[in-house]
């Protein structure tokens, strides 16, 4: 009984006082958002095999148009079909990095698809939720894009 309420007790002691989230170590921060970096590469270049390592095994995505893809297989097939169906060039500038518990942080930022012959270009919203792996690599657990009702923020 001891052991567990000492053990309770050092696990509070390590959560934030006020129940706020976790700034990021900018170690983190960086890899975190070097993840995100590789994840628009590989869709850019659309390679399964990068987009694959990027991911947890049960990760999911939900896109703008509702589609729920579930597990890395759908992730990865769904996001390579949509980069054919979509053609331009995807960017993802992340704003904000947070620990929300050791080990998992979300990334938000503004994601655009700029189009070809003229199109006007696709603004939307992103949020990844990253993992840490158990040899310490961050991982993609899920994404959610969202469209904004006002494009320009």
């Amino acid at each position: 009984m001891r052991v567990m309420a000492g053990l309770v007790l050092s696990v509070l002691a390590t959560l934030p006082a006020d129940g706020q989230n976790v700034a990021s170590p900018p170690a983190d921060e960086a890899a975190i958002r070097e993840v995100v970096r590789k994840y628009v590469d590989a869709r850019e270049q659309r390679d399964p095999q990068l987009l694959t390592a990027l991911f947890t095994e049960d990760a999911d995505q939900l896109t703008t148009t509702g589609e729920w893809r579930k597990g890395r297989d759908n992730v990865v097939r769904g996001g390579l079909a949509s980069s054919q169906s979509n053609p331009g060039t995807r960017q993802i500038a992340i704003e904000v990095v947070r620990l929300v518990a050791p080990g998992v942080a979300i990334a938000d930022g503004r994601y655009e698809i700029s189009a070809a012959d003229g199109v006007a270009p696709r603004r939307m919203r992103t949020t990844f939720v990253m993992t840490r792996d158990r040899l310490g690599e961050w991982r993609i657990a899920a994404i959610r894009n969202m469209a904004p009702t006002d494009p320009a923020r």
